[in-house]
Formats: structure tokens, C-alpha cells, sequence
């Protein structure tokens, strides 16, 4: 077995064992996982993150950009491109009177470029689409009654995709994926009652799970300046996805609480049902974007638009109406990326440095209550801001000359709330990417 052969079987066990892990620890820390699908994750990946999310019109032979699969055909004949992204997370949440702290870590994502003929390339990758995972309480009165609730939720969907591009005239792409889209939820809630003596304890328990093919298109076409600059236009569409699953849905009543003492048995069973064939919809999505690069300096600018209103979703999960669940969601993104000489030999000459900027709101509402009357205040959502830095760190095979990238990104995201008595949520995050770069089918040769 020869070294190419090697490698490429060692790529394939390390992607099938990092899928099984992947599918089992995407979790958010969030509170508003609660609600729809969970918080959505960005489908850029390292470099272009740090450059606040930009992807529509990026347009590069060294980097993965499933954002826009048309980009897979910017590569030669002899090159393969493994990228692998991780990261660690701070977040803080305040409702106005009560503070919590977070700390979380994520496998992002692993992907695979490679060129398969003349002016065709192909991408294969896992990646998040949406995250689950909270642990919160609150404090509500019904009835001269003090109950604590606590909620409690996991999960979250993932993708696998295969992706083809091809170029069939000079500076015009043409691309597509085909995503399995699968994920299990788990939702549950418990409310004790704090001011009546021998009063029970009662939990709620929803579950589903998603499995089904998710199809993106898109298209890049350049517009060359000179030799060394150019603008790239980029837009995106994937249709909406309409699909099924079975809802888990069990009330109990227990002597004590079911979260400090898991393996007691409930003294009632309120409701025990399976809601089968319960409709799940995922918007149509609508992508827009372009760069500006030459020799030194690339700069990008993206716009999204998600058709979330009026998707069905089973109101047994929320119990908000189709009316008010969803918001029509939209999201910019703009970025920068500077280098001072890329041919340098000069190592710091060669460092990029990466900026970006990200606005959006959030696609599901949250059905808000004051704590002290348990009035309704309304339905809402939040807006979100982030900022994003980050370096780009090369690194060459001393063997076959080819231009590797350490990328280190650093993010920070704002969540702030349409209504009182929400949460206010501040993330940071710390990002690493590796971006290795290697010859494609090639055998090296010894004297």
C-alpha cells in the first residue's frame, strides 16, 4: 500500500469515527434552543468566519467554502484540501435579575475538496445546521402557588454533504450539494412547587428526530480588472424542505424531583401519546454576495434571506400558532482578509489578518411571560450582532512546497431581546482551523 493510498484510507476512518462523535455533542448552552429547531448554526468555515461569515462570493483554490458549493471548481488538477475546525465558548446570560455563566466545545466541522476532471472539483463534509442544548430555570405564581420551573433540552440536526461544481466557460460556476440531514431532540420541563406542603411534582417530555435530503444550488461568476484583481459575484438557493417524524409527548406526576433522583418511578402518568406523521418544514433560502480581491486585499459582502413564516411545525413542542412562531429571517454579513506580501519569504509578511462583521434576527419567537404577575407580555425575538478577528498562520511541506494555513479565530456575538423580561445572551468565541493542503493522486519520487 503506497502513501497516498494510506492517507487517503486513514481520512476516511478518522471522517466516519469524527461523524459518530460529531452527531452526539453539538449542544449550544442556549435558552432560545428551546424554541424551533434550535439556534442555527453559520455554514462558513475558519477563514471565512473570521471575515464575519462572507461565502457567496468567495472564490479560492486553497479553501473549502460549502457556503457556495460553485466554489469547488477553483482548484488545479493536483490539489487536495483537508479542513478540520474546533472551538471552545464563554457565554453569559441575564434576564435583568438573575446571571448564569457557560462554558462549551464544539467539533465545527470536517470537509474535503479534491478535483475530479478539467474545470470540475468536489467537496465532501459533515457539518451543523442547528444545536440544542440548555439547562435553565425560572420562578413563577399561579394561584398563591410558587412553582420553580426548570427546562432542560439536547440535540440538534447535522448534515453530511457531497458536492459537485463545473466550469463550462472561463469565469462562470456552476455547483451543487446533496446534504443528509438527520438529528434527534429531546425536551423536558419540570415545575416543583416551593409554597404548598406534599404538593407533586410534574414533568413534561417531548421527543422527535429528522432524517431527510437537503439540496443546495449556486453560481459564481468573475469579473476580471486586471491580472492580479477581480470581483466575483455569488448567489445561493436552497428550496424547502418538507418533512415528517413521529412526536413523543409524556406528562407525569412525581413524589420528588425526577431531575435529583432520575430512577424513580412516576406515581401518575398524565399523558403517554405518539403523534405520528407530524409535519416539520425548513425554509427556502435566498443568497447573495460578492468579493473584491487582488494580490493582498480581499473584502466580501453577503446577504441572506430565509422564508420561515408560516412553515408548519407540530404546536405540541411550543405551543405558539403558525402565525406567531417564525420570523422571515434575514442576516449580513461583510469581511476583510489582508496579507502584506503572500511570496514573502518572510514569515510575517505572509500572515493573513482577517476582520468581519455579521447583523441578523432570530428565525423563532419566544412566547414571554413576567415572572411576578405570570402576565403574558407578548412574543417576540431578538436581534443579533457579532464581530469576529482572526490570523492566518502558513506553514509550507518542506517535501512538496505546498501552502498549508493554521487559522485562529476570535468572535464575539450579542443576542439582544425584542421584549422585557427576555434574555440577553453575550458569546465569545475562540476558533482553530486547519487547513492542510496537499497533492491530489501524486507519488513522490526517491533517487
Amino acid at each position: 500500500m503506497n502513501i497516498t493510498t494510506k492517507r487517503h484510507l486513514s481520512l476516511l476512518v478518522f471522517f466516519t469515527v469524527t461523524t459518530a462523535i460529531f452527531a452526539q455533542q453539538v449542544g449550544s448552552n442556549s435558552p432560545y434552543g428551546r424554541y424551533g429547531y434550535g439556534l442555527l448554526s453559520n455554514q462558513s468555515l475558519g477563514a471565512s468566519e473570521a471575515m464575519g461569515g462572507i461565502s457567496y462570493g468567495l472564490r479560492r483554490s486553497q479553501q473549502v467554502n460549502p457556503g457556495n458549493p460553485a466554489s469547488y471548481s477553483k482548484l488545479d488538477s493536483l490539489t487536495f484540501i483537508f479542513d478540520l475546525g474546533v472551538s471552545g465558548h464563554y457565554a453569559s446570560y441575564s434576564d435583568g435579575l438573575n446571571k448564569q455563566n457557560f462554558y462549551n466545545g464544539n467539533l465545527d466541522y470536517i470537509a474535503i475538496q479534491f478535483p475530479v476532471l478539467s474545470k470540475v472539483g468536489a467537496s465532501i463534509g459533515l457539518l451543523p445546521y442547528s444545536k440544542v442544548g440548555y439547562n435553565y430555570g425560572q420562578t413563577r405564581s399561579l394561584s398563591d402557588i410558587v412553582y420553580e420551573e426548570v427546562f432542560r433540552g439536547t440535540g440538534g440536526l447535522s448534515q453530511i454533504y457531497a458536492g459537485i461544481a463545473y466550469e463550462p466557460i472561463p469565469y462562470f460556476s456552476v455547483g451543487a450539494n446533496v446534504s443528509y440531514l438527520f438529528g434527534n431532540f429531546s425536551y423536558s420541563s419540570v415545575s416543583v412547587p416551593r409554597t404548598a406542603t406534599g404538593a407533586t411534582i410534574g414533568e413534561e417530555k417531548k421527543k422527535y428526530s429528522i432524517r431527510d435530503l437537503k439540496y443546495d444550488f449556486g453560481a459564481q461568476v468573475t469579473f476580471p480588472v486586471d491580472k492580479t484583481s477581480s470581483f466575483t459575484l455569488g448567489a445561493v438557493f436552497s428550496p424547502k424542505l418538507a418533512s415528517k417524524s413521529d412526536v413523543y409527548a409524556t406528562e407525569m406526576m412525581f413524589l420528588s424531583d425526577p431531575y435529583t433522583n432520575p430512577y424513580q418511578n412516576p406515581s401518575e402518568v398524565l399523558r403517554d401519546d405518539t403523534l405520528s406523521s407530524q409535519q416539520f418544514h425548513l425554509p427556502a433560502t435566498y443568497g447573495l454576495g460578492v468579493t473584491y480581491s487582488n494580490t493582498n486585499l480581499l473584502v466580501g459582502l453577503d446577504g441572506t434571506f430565509q422564508q420561515w413564516n408560516g412553515l408548519d411545525y407540530p404546536e405540541v413542542l411550543d405551543g405558539l400558532t403558525p402565525e406567531n412562531r417564525f420570523n422571515n429571517a434575514y442576516r449580513i454579513n461583510a469581511g476583510a482578509e489582508y496579507v502584506v506580501d503572500p511570496y514573502s519569504r518572510d514569515f510575517f509578511s505572509r500572515v493573513r489578518l482577517r476582520a468581519g462583521i455579521s447583523y441578523g434576527n432570530s428565525y423563532a419567537n419566544v412566547s414571554v411571560y413576567n415572572p411576578s404577575t405570570n402576565q403574558s407580555v407578548g412574543v417576540g425575538g431578538f436581534k443579533e450582532y457579532g464581530i469576529n478577528f482572526g490570523l492566518g498562520l502558513p506553514f509550507r511541506d518542506s517535501m512538496s512546497g505546498r501552502l498549508s494555513l493554521l487559522n485562529i479565530g476570535f468572535g464575539y456575538i450579542s443576542q439582544r431581546p425584542d421584549l422585557p423580561y427576555m434574555i440577553k445572551q453575550d458569546m465569545f468565541k475562540i476558533s482553530l482551523n486547519m487547513n492542510i493542503n496537499e497533492f491530489w493522486f501524486f507519488k513522490r519520487q526517491f533517487n
